[in-house]
């Protein structure tokens, strides 16, 4: 897969659903557990993390991780290179 393969956003659970439930206002827990929770049930759940990773999303619940989740992959991700 690559940053540019977004194929797989076509089978995604988030699929038909608001994307502002993906994007909570910052701080909001509650919101951001709905998100995640929808990503519980994703089959491509890591590609979409996967993406958000590569890409350096800054905002919103991808692949089941928030923002601050995903910065603290890329910390150990490089602490392991």
């Amino acid at each position: 897969m690559t940053i540019t393969d977004i194929s797989w956003r076509q089978r995604g659970a988030c699929q038909g659903l608001d994307p502002a439930v993906f994007f909570p206002d910052e701080g909001d827990e509650i919101a951001a557990s709905v998100a995640v929770s929808v990503c519980g049930t994703c089959d491509v759940r890591i590609a979409c993390l996967e993406h958000a990773l590569a890409s350096r999303e800054k905002e919103g619940v991808w692949g089941g991780t928030t923002e601050r989740e995903r910065r603290r992959i890329i910390r150990q991700r490089r602490r392991t290179a």
